[in-house]
């Protein structure tokens, strides 16, 4: 066997085995333990107590994630790059080898980035995010009424209010951030409404109208647009299980009818034989 073959035999045998279920699994839980004691990190009496058992811990799953990657980049070759997750694989773990003191120092704040590798390796959530980057058309039809509306309103209550309320309603910008904070139902009555209304009695009509517009009808397109997107993600691959059912029945049927005709030849011949 030539270099070359030997080879991609390696390659193949490597890309079977971080293919296999006991593999994803094992990351998955080094995925999970990393988060946990990054999370841990951040108290100080744990760390007093075994802040280096962590340290060590966390540069254990480095080198795991560290080999991981290559072992994909060997077994795979230029394909791992056509995946958006190996790609998105290869930025976290980028992210974690470089260093992270000096003015890199903020980079070791985001090691917890790693723990997105979850959505990478369990399969329910890829689909999730995939219905969610499938709804993104959708979504940004909404996000452009949504800013509409909150424009409309935000000259609206400015030159409403703006005078009496410079602090909620002084500037297009100021009247924004309060209406957010009256979509959102967050101390919107007492905190803002029911002051604007001691001096403007009929002010109420404004804000309820923006809440119905807003929270009771705009944020559920949002829903709309992400729950349809996951049901047609879940019937786009619902019909690709059932064309490879399909091809597979074909399959199958195609080699029993095969099976029947050498029967069928064996019969005869064994007829021919007997009559001899």
């Amino acid at each position: 066997m030539n270099p070359v073959s030997r080879l991609n035999v390696l390659r193949q045998q490597v890309g079977s085995f971080v293919e296999k279920p006991a593999f994803t699994k094992t990351v998955t839980a080094v995925i999970v333990l990393n988060a946990v004691t990054l999370g841990l990190e951040t108290s100080d009496r744990v760390m007093e107590s075994v802040g280096s058992l962590l340290h060590f811990i966390d540069q254990a799953v480095l080198v795991i994630f560290f080999f991981e990657l290559l072992a994909k980049l060997f077994a795979y070759g230029g394909r791992f790059f056509k995946s958006g997750w190996n790609i998105f694989d290869f930025v976290i773990v980028g992210i974690a080898l470089a260093p992270s003191s000096g003015n890199l120092s903020v980079l070791r704040a985001l090691r917890i980035l790693r723990g997105l590798r979850l959505v990478t390796v369990v399969p329910s959530m890829r689909r999730v995010v995939a219905a969610l980057i499938a709804a993104i058309p959708g979504i940004s039809s909404v996000v452009a009424l949504l800013a509409l509306v909150y424009y409309v309103f935000g000259v609206m209550v400015t030159q409403l209010y703006g005078d009496t309320f410079p602090d909620w309603f002084g500037t297009v910008g100021k009247s924004m951030f309060s209406l957010f904070q009256i979509m959102t139902l967050e101390s919107w009555s007492m905190g803002i409404v029911r002051p604007v209304m001691e001096i403007y009695p009929y002010a109420w009509v404004v804000f309820v109208l923006f809440i119905m517009m807003t929270s009771f009808a705009v944020i559920n397109l949002f829903i709309a647009v992400i729950v349809n997107a996951m049901t047609e993600q879940h019937h786009s691959q619902s019909e690709d299980i059932h064309k490879v059912s399909q091809t597979e029945t074909h399959i199958l049927v195609k080699q029993m009818e095969n099976l029947q005709q050498q029967l069928d030849e064996i019969k005869v011949i064994l007829k021919r034989r007997q009559g001899d």
